[in-house]
């Protein structure tokens, strides 16, 4: 007999919460992650506050190494000596120590012997010895100091704790394009140290024009979702700093993410050519510390992105009733047209209000639940013009060809900006940009992702940008070899609303059809400028190729002709039946009187390889569509009024007549 159990208890979690427990939805996933995401949060949150002010961001950012005992000091808590061992995780038996070392010895030998016969195997082995050892290193961690100081707007001083101790709480809510995913940022940076390490965040800011910086030391009170503040005070601005510096003590991997750190950083240079980004990493051993700047390459910054109204075609019903409710509209008319986009005042008094079968003087708080179903059913169905995308802020193909330019060094790049494409309602513009050579360029496809101008480094395989640049190109159609050649593809997506998919929202869907068209065209325009560039590089090569070859052989071209001509030159007479050129009767008497040598023939033969290569350069220029049409005339003064216009000289880059006084 099954006694009756006590009835199930109904229990609330804060957003705080949640997010604690689900991290891996914020790239929170193991120790190296945590530590990547928070460098990326906090820097993303700096350029957020330099651009909207339009100042040029300068971004510093400082990773500390901290040792487990440093740590214990700086939360108070004393350091001990292990009194038994044999209770802690990393204890070892001496047996089992030595045990292990004979098994890597063993190991090591038997890869050294398998080296003499197979390098293949050997490569496959030690690949698979580093997979293993770096999926030992994902869940061992140790702790960091992230610092990042910004020069943007800063934060007013009543604002801080709610802006960084409360989830869910900020100003980049709305239909706008933004970099960040949830509105989290640096709260989730604050939540994983409350959980790793149990240190308060401290957080330094300044506004504009302000007299005094912000000090404030606090963190999360994650069951309440409200922040606690520990410390807080207004220091002296005598300097007129204006910005924010954000440091927070977390538990990371920087071994692991050491090269996704730096991808990273290097992918936002490219998309930000326009701001500089300082790094350190302090090591505990100082051999181990890095310094890396990404310099500015220019100081054109694209426009911040605007905020609009919803479009009618992308509100669902629980949003129209929302909408409904908090409008200041006292007219049906006058909130389809203030509230939604691309709803014309006259439109939303007469045929929307009439195919609702409403008044169109009506409140919108007055509509019953059928009136707001109806209305949303119309939204959908009637057809509006779409959004024009004024809204966005693309990054620019002359940023973007700068900042490729800056990090990556390429031989040539191509870049693309797509018209304004629209899904769901909301308004996207794709650029792209095609580059080939470079340095720290690996042979084949390099496939670099952005999403509202924030590089996307995991779970790139089935994102729309990687699954269309490796199967909807054919790249040899444009004289690009996707296996040898060193080609860079660089792809950037920015819309109001990006499909996203998977927890973390790390890549793009392949299942929307207007994207997944305007990332294939994109590329393919950038492969089309390239094709152009790649033919002309190829016919210089060879046209540098067949000029070195016809000279190497002008020497012994010049010593046959002249022994041949001294031959004839030699004979008293000319065999019967024959008669010779004058031309050639010329080069014979000159060859007799030693005005022709051989010098003298191979200098001819060099002008003669010369010309042919203006020639075919010019035959080729012809062919790509310099004709008559295509010249301008340009005239300069001459010395004298008596003057004439010579034959023209033919180059790569146009027809000069040259002047000629008579």
């Amino acid at each position: 007999m099954v006694g009756k159990g006590k009835a199930d208890v109904l229990q609330q979690k804060s957003p705080a919460e949640f997010f604690a427990d689900n991290r891996t939805i914020a790239g929170f996933d193991n120790p190296g992650k945590c530590l990547y995401t928070t460098i990326r949060e906090l820097v993303e949150n700096g350029l957020d506050a330099a651009e909207s002010i339009s100042q040029l961001p300068d971004i510093d950012i400082t990773v500390e190494e901290i040792s487990q005992h440093r740590l214990n000091k700086m939360r108070g808590v004393t350091n001990h000596d292990r009194i038994d061992e044999e209770l802690y995780q990393d204890y070892e038996t001496e047996g089992a120590k030595q045990k292990r070392l004979a098994k890597e010895a063993k190991e090591m030998e038997r890869l050294e012997k398998q080296a003499a016969k197979s390098a293949a195997t050997l490569d496959g082995k030690k690949r698979e010895l580093e997979a293993r050892r770096a999926a030992q290193a994902k869940t061992e961690k140790n702790f960091f100091k992230v610092t990042v100081r910004d020069n943007g707007m800063g934060m007013a001083h009543k604002d801080i704790p709610d802006m960084l101790g409360r989830v869910l709480s900020g100003t980049k809510y709305g239909v706008k394009q933004t970099r960040g995913k949830f509105g989290l940022g640096a709260k989730m940076a604050l939540i994983w140290s409350k959980m790793s390490t149990g240190l308060p965040i401290e957080v330094t800011s300044a506004r504009c024009g302000s007299a005094s910086i912000s000090y404030f030391k606090l963190d999360l009170d994650i069951q309440r979702n409200q922040p606690n503040v520990h410390e807080q005070k207004l220091l002296d601005n005598g300097e007129g700093w204006h910005g924010a510096e954000l440091s927070v003590v977390i538990a990371g991997n920087w071994q692991y993410y050491r090269a996704k750190v730096f991808k990273y950083l290097q992918q936002i240079a490219v998309i930000t050519p326009y701001a500089q980004f300082r790094f350190v990493f302090k090591a505990e051993d100082e051999k181990s510390s890095v310094r890396i700047t990404f310099a500015r390459r220019t100081t054109t910054m694209p426009q911040p992105p605007k905020a609009t109204k919803h479009h009618p075609s992308s509100v669902d019903l629980e949003l129209i009733k929302r909408l409904a409710s908090s409008t200041n509209c006292t007219s049906l008319a006058a909130f389809l047209s203030k509230e939604f986009d691309c709803i014309r005042r006259d439109l939303a008094g007469t045929k929307i209000s009439l195919e609702m079968r409403c008044d169109p003087s009506v409140s919108p708080a007055e509509l019953t639940g059928k009136q707001l179903v109806a209305m949303h059913d119309l939204l959908h169905q009637l057809r509006f013009q779409p959004p024009d995308g004024n809204h966005l802020s693309p990054a620019g193909e002359y940023n973007l060809r700068l900042g490729i330019m800056k990090e990556l060094r390429p031989e040539m790049v191509a870049t693309h900006q797509g018209t304004v494409g629209v899904h769901e309602g909301h308004a996207f513009v794709v650029e792209a940009a095609v580059s080939v050579g470079g340095r720290n360029i690996k042979p084949g496809l390099n496939i670099h992702r952005f999403a509202n101008r924030i590089p996307l480094l995991f779970e790139g395989g089935s994102d729309v940008i990687t699954r269309t640049a490796i199967k909807r190109i054919n790249w040899s159609a444009y004289k690009i070899n996707q296996s040898s050649d060193k080609v860079g593809v660089f792809v950037s997506l920015v819309s109001t609303k990006i499909p996203f998919k998977g927890a973390g929202k790390e890549y793009i869907a392949d299942d929307v059809e207007e994207i997944q068209q305007a990332v294939r065209t994109a590329i393919q325009q950038c492969c089309s400028q390239l094709k152009n560039k790649i033919s002309k590089q190829q016919a210089a090569r060879e046209q540098r190729l067949r000029k070195k070859n016809l000279t190497k052989y002008i020497p012994n071209v010049a010593a046959a002709l002249f022994t041949v001509l001294q031959a004839v030159a030699e004979r008293k007479e000319e065999p019967a039946g024959k008669t010779t050129r004058p031309e050639a009767e010329e080069v014979v008497v000159g060859v007799r009187s030693g005005e022709v040598t051989e010098p003298t023939l191979a200098a001819k033969l060099q002008q003669h390889v010369e010309q042919i290569d203006v020639d075919m350069a010019l035959e080729y220029q012809l062919q790509q569509g310099v004709t008559e049409a295509a010249k301008v005339e340009a005239c300069l003064m001459p010395h004298s009024a008596r003057h004439q216009y010579g034959p023209e000289a033919h180059c790569d880059v146009g027809v000069i007549r040259r002047l000629q006084e008579l």
